[in-house]
């Protein structure tokens, strides 16, 4: 058996919603509450922007993380991205990329926000959220403690399966 470590974050998943026409009223907003009161998500990052008819465009960002915590959630990312690019020495680059990035700024960067922006038609909303699934943590130490690897996962939505359907049609 291999050595065991602890989980310190749960699954992360990226949700981008758009609303046309501008029809986001907020009714997506006390669900969303709901689920981190009761402890199922916590928000990594949002961002929010509207773009009016005009194309004058407003933006809103934030997160549930705390400043020392955001520092340490992005050095953990950065170690990871790093480990992939460069092994033992690209980890520890990226852990301290990560973690100066943490300490600096909060979640989507200018250049995130023109890049989005560049991209959602006038008189449209768009939210994007990287959503920690707070549910899964210990389903993911469960795993690694078995000495267990996630093959795959995803997502099967209703607009999915009936891709699917139509696949099998043809």
């Amino acid at each position: 058996m291999s050595e065991k470590r602890e989980i310190l974050y749960g699954p992360l998943q990226l949700f981008v919603m758009g609303f046309p026409g501008n029809q986001f009223k907020g009714e997506i907003i006390p669900a969303i509450n709901e689920a981190r009161e009761k402890g199922i998500m916590r928000l990594v990052d949002y961002l929010f922007v509207i773009k009016d008819s005009k194309g004058n465009v407003a933006a809103a960002k934030g997160t549930d993380l705390g400043k020392k915590e955001n520092e340490q959630f992005h050095a953990v990312l950065g170690a990871l991205i790093g480990l992939g690019a460069g092994g033992v020495e690209g980890a520890k680059a990226g852990a301290k990329a990560g973690a100066e990035f943490g300490k600096n700024d909060k979640g989507f960067l200018r250049k995130d926000i023109k890049d989005i922006v560049a991209k959602i038609p006038n008189n449209s909303s768009v939210l994007l959220m990287l959503v920690e699934n707070l549910w899964a943590k210990k389903i993911k130490q469960a795993l690694v403690n078995a000495d267990g690897i996630m093959l795959a996962q995803g997502m099967l939505t209703p607009e999915l399966l009936v891709e699917i359907g139509f696949s099998l049609a043809e």
